[in-house]
């Protein structure tokens, strides 16, 4: 894994664009605060960039860098969850502009995933994570079901857990500054 790490940051740090998995489905990933970066995923995916995408961070104080506030039910979600969650912020800040959705939010997960957790460790910062599909198209379980103009479309493919099967995303919960709680996906 040191060795896919390695490779990762160095394509990540040169503004290239990955193909990784995560504690949910594989992903499409880059350097979250770098805009071109992003704007190459919207493009590959073929998806209007008014339509937001989630980012991973490693933990609670690095999710502090991207959040003006976190409100006191995110840290409940955190302490409660059994299964992946993305929570939807308000007033994020410190990434890539066309990241940020036009209201001002982010949608962010902290993965249960120590290849994800290394990467943003070590990037020092968050990582965007959409599924690997065109948009529109169903989410691929595996890698195997990942479309070949994904695959040829990235700057890099992790190799790792190739083999392994997902069950689904992550749900998302919007957390609102005003303390209103509204679940996207279960």
């Amino acid at each position: 894994m040191h060795q896919e790490i390695k490779k990762t940051i160095d394509i990540l740090k040169q503004g290239g664009i990955i193909l990784y998995p995560t504690d949910t489905v594989w992903g499409i990933g880059c350097d979250a605060s770098n805009a071109k970066a992003v704007a190459k995923i919207y493009k590959l995916k073929k998806r209007i960039e008014t339509k937001a995408m989630i980012c991973l961070v490693a933990d609670v104080r690095m999710l502090t860098k991207y959040i003006k506030r976190i409100p006191d039910a995110a840290q409940s979600i955190f302490d409660v969850a059994e299964n992946p969650i993305t929570i939807i912020y308000d007033d994020a800040q410190n990434l890539a502009p066309n990241l940020i959705a036009a209201d001002k939010t982010i949608a962010i997960r902290i993965p249960d995933d120590e290849f994800c957790f290394q990467i943003c460790r070590k990037l020092n910062g968050a990582i965007v994570s959409t599924s690997a599909n065109i948009s529109g198209a169903p989410t691929p379980k595996s890698f195997k079901e990942i479309p070949q103009e994904i695959i040829k479309g990235v700057d890099y493919v992790v190799n790792l857990h190739h083999e392994k099967k997902t069950t689904k995303p992550s749900s998302i919960i919007k957390l609102g500054s005003n303390g209103i709680v509204k679940v996207i996906r279960k």
